[in-house]
This record gives C-alpha cells, structure tokens and sequence, in this order.
C-alpha cells in the first residue's frame, strides 16, 4: 500500500488539527483538514481535480451539530415591565400536548458520507464518535461508511481501521457491535413486514402508491394514471386499509422500507433492494 491521503472533517478545529498532526507524523500519510461538510466536498473536489483524490474521509458523527443548536430560537423573554416568564418545574406535566416535531433532515455527516460516495467512489469513509450509538452507527454504514471509532482510540488502532477501510473491510468496536446486529435484524424484520403489506396490493394500487412516494397529489396522480380523481381516490383509501395505516405519510414510510420506488413518467413497476452493510468487529492488538 502507498501513501494514504487522509482528509478530517470535523467543526471541533482544535481537535481536528490535533489529528491531524498526529496522522501527519506517520510516514506514508498526507492529511488534510476541513471544518465544515461544505468545506470537504469542496477539498474533495479540488483533490480529484489535482488527481490527488483523498483516499480516507474522517468524519465526526456530530457534524454540524454545534451550528444546529445555536440556529435554535431562544426561550421567550417577559416584556419590559412584565413578570418573567414561568418555567415549568423539573418532573412537572405541561399544560398540553403539543405533537413532537416530524423528524428533520438527516445530519451533516450523514449526508456527507452518503454525497461524498456518489462523487468519488473510491473514497473510503471513517466515522468519528464521542459514544457508541448502534442506530447511528447503522444509518452512518448505510450511508457509506465503512468503520466508526472513538475519538480517543489510540493511532495504532485508528490507523488499523484506515488501513482495514482501504482493503474494503468493515470495523467496528465489539462494544457496537451487538447493538448493530440488533438494529439491522429489526431493520430486516420490519422490511419484511412491509414487503408483505404491499403483496397484497392490486398491480394499480401498487402504481397508486408509487405515485404517493414521489409524492404526488390525488389529481397529479390522475393524470400520470389516466384515471378520474374518484378512482384515485378509492385506491388511494384501499392502499391505505391494506397496508393498515391512516394516512399518506404512513403509507409512504410502509412502501420505503418494502423498497417501493417512486413513480416515473413512464417505465414498468419497479421495486428496489437496498444492500444491506456486512459487519465485522475489529479488537486487534493496538484497540483504543
């Protein structure tokens, strides 16, 4: 194996390029650094166009984390002359339920790994992480990564993953390494409950919800179909009594894990099969 070209990507800049110096003092690794998943595409992209592509991408599980929090808006405060505002004490029920906050994009690591796969292929990816979180870890394999460490490991056991990454192995802690399994197997049970939910689909309401994946409306659906709103309407209440849910974003979370692809213009049915990650745990000698 040559050189090993070896970008870190974390908004922690002190940590980053305490890394980074430590990496650097290997003989056979060039390192480089940047703050931001912006800032790594942009290296990324300026590497390839040197043909000097990065072979190893380290990314902290927690980037962007840090700028989210401070974009959070503030507790309201009490007008000038007017008592502050009560909190509620510790342990203490609200007033009322207020529905949780549908989930939000996924983080900025993520979404790194995952565009930094489809842009360079032969990137290799390494997650950096502060805990051992299995549902994290799971989602950060999905998106392309190929081992996750903790921060403090030690060099010879990061350099072991980065190495092992490079030969097209998967590591990670055998601490993780359960809860992984146990994540994928419930991933796989629910996929399978799913697939079966939508088998018992007609071939035109299979096409309904597939137009209900991309996302269209009852009469966007009507044209793609050729059908009247009425009968959408009706496949779109039977898609939805069989696959035992009571709306349309229910009914798409069913068809994404059966693997149901949206709609196109034109073209057959199709349904896709996500890769499932293989993982190994790694505890060689030098683990951190």
């Amino acid at each position: 194996m040559g050189r090993v070209r070896v970008l870190v990507v974390d908004d922690h800049r002190i940590f980053a390029e305490a890394l980074a110096a430590t990496l650097a003092a290997e003989p056979d690794v060039e390192v480089g650094v940047a703050g931001s998943a912006a800032g790594a595409e942009r290296a990324l992209e300026r590497a390839a166009a040197e043909r000097r592509p990065f072979d190893v991408i380290l990314v902290d599980a927690d980037l962007g984390a840090a700028a989210r929090r401070s974009r959070q808006p503030a507790e309201p405060e009490a007008p000038p002359g007017h008592a502050p505002v009560p909190r509620r004490p510790p342990g203490s029920q609200p007033l009322a339920v207020v529905p949780r906050p549908a989930a939000g994009p996924a983080p900025d690591g993520l979404l790194l790994l995952a565009r930094a796969g489809r842009s360079h292929p032969e990137l290799r990816a390494v997650v950096l992480a502060t805990e051992d979180d299995p549902r994290r870890a799971v989602r950060a394999l999905q998106a392309g990564a190929g081992g996750w460490v903790a921060k403090d490991s030690s060099l010879p056991r990061l350099m072991a993953v980065i190495r092992g990454v490079l030969r097209g192995e998967t590591h990670l802690p055998p601490t993780l390494l359960t809860g992984v399994v146990r994540e994928l197997t419930a991933a796989r049970r629910d996929r399978t409950e799913s697939e079966r939910l939508v088998e018992t689909l007609t071939p035109r309401e299979e096409e309904v919800l597939r137009c209900m994946v991309a996302g269209l409306g009852r009469q966007a659906v009507a044209e793609r179909l050729y059908l009247s709103p009425h009968t959408v309407r009706t496949h779109m209440q039977n898609v939805l009594g069989k696959l035992g849910v009571h709306s349309t974003l229910a009914a798409v979370a069913v068809a994404r894990r059966a693997g149901v692809s949206p709609s196109e213009p034109s073209g057959p049915p199709q349904r896709t099969t996500p890769s499932t990650p293989t993982v190994a745990s790694t505890a060689g000698p030098g683990a951190g």
